[in-house]
């Protein structure tokens, strides 16, 4: 089904359809160098870092003028990935930032599929007369604000979308290691190290072209996961020891750290990452949850094995979404009552988490 949004064109009182058309509709534009930016969600990830890095590097080599932007500050973890050091905070550099928006042929929308997630970055992204692109492969996309897109929730991973694309559009040959290590980063962190059911066939055949291609995949590894400080450890075990609860009744885990905890041990960006993985070792849970005093909100992640859908639940309890087994929310409710919400939601739930079944 088509996806229509009717907005008003320049020096007109009539309005127009515009429908999202699929991606391929711009491969024979991909020649003609246009100012391009790419950009993510908020707090990228190192699959939205790393698609985002991965397609920069094809297009600057096809002669645009590309600006990688992010709505927010990322994990120092994501730093060694080659052009990182280019990425531009939107939050320090706002005034530059929306220049960049406004004046934009192309805009790439990685790794997420509603404005919202943008964070400060939604209006600008709204009012800016660029054709935007949806890569993505989280459930519902707001289609109604692209012009092109590819939306796949089958597919493990916006970096594995991107190498996808690129292929397509005839342009493998462009990948360098620069490229193959972002594209790498970014499939590897959201397939939980080629461990979840999205990690298919496609996904080692990217992994042997790009090995081709001269990747050293044990350098990207100890990159991503070897670089954390000491204060992280001794947090997760504060986190293990003092604040995970286990509801086996539910085959269900809860972690709730409170703001204390990230301030005592100098919590950094990203430094939470993964943790909600963490309770899925012990047998019989089937869903863990993390949730998060940031301050300003809490912030959760739900993960789950077999047939619990974490994306309806997040959508239903928490404002959030993602997928079926991968999913995130948040919350202007205290960590409290947060915490009561979520026991709640688990007890009406109960007839799809008591079941063990993997």
């Amino acid at each position: 089904m088509d996806h229509v949004l009717w907005t008003f064109p320049p020096n007109s009182l009539h309005l127009r359809p515009i429908i999202m058309q699929a991606i391929e509709g711009i491969f024979g534009e991909l020649t003609n160098p246009k100012k391009v930016v790419i950009t993510t969600h908020q707090k990228p990830d190192g699959d939205a870092m790393g698609s985002s890095l991965g397609l920069f590097h094809i297009l600057t080599q096809l002669g645009h003028q590309v600006s990688v932007i992010s709505p927010t500050n990322w994990a120092s973890f994501l730093n060694w990935m080659p052009g990182c050091k280019t990425v531009i905070d939107y939050e320090k550099n706002k005034e530059r930032s929306d220049g960049l928006i406004n004046d934009a042929d192309w805009i790439f929308c990685l790794d997420f599929n509603t404005l919202g997630r943008t964070k400060n970055m939604e209006q600008p992204l709204l009012a800016a007369g660029g054709e935007k692109i949806l890569v993505d492969h989280h459930q519902q996309p707001q289609t109604e604000v692209f012009a092109y897109g590819i939306s796949d929730t089958g597919k493990s991973s916006t970096a594995e979308m991107i190498y996808d694309f690129i292929i397509a559009s005839g342009n493998g040959d462009l990948i360098t290691t620069d490229a193959a290590e972002c594209i790498y980063a970014g499939v590897m962190t959201d397939s939980g190290s080629f461990r979840f059911p999205s990690t298919t066939a496609n996904v080692h055949k990217l992994v042997a072209f790009l090995k081709e291609k001269g990747l050293q995949h044990s350098k990207v590894h100890e990159a991503i996961y070897d670089h954390f400080s000491e204060n992280r450890l001794r947090f997760i075990g504060n986190v293990l020891l003092n604040r995970l609860q286990l509801f086996y009744e539910y085959n269900t885990a809860l972690i709730a750290i409170p703001q204390a905890d990230l301030i005592k041990y100098d919590i950094k960006t990203g430094d939470t990452e993964g943790l909600v993985n963490y309770p899925l070792s012990i047998e019989g849970i089937k869903l863990a949850t993390i949730i998060i005093d940031r301050g300003e909100e809490r912030k959760c992640s739900f993960r789950s094995k077999g047939d619990f859908d974490v994306n309806t639940f997040g959508r239903t309890y928490f404002n959030g979404g993602g997928h079926f087994n991968a999913a995130g929310g948040q919350t202007y409710q205290p960590l409290e009552e947060a915490v009561e919400t979520f026991i709640a939601a688990m007890k009406e739930s109960k007839e799809q988490l008591a079941t063990y079944k993997f």
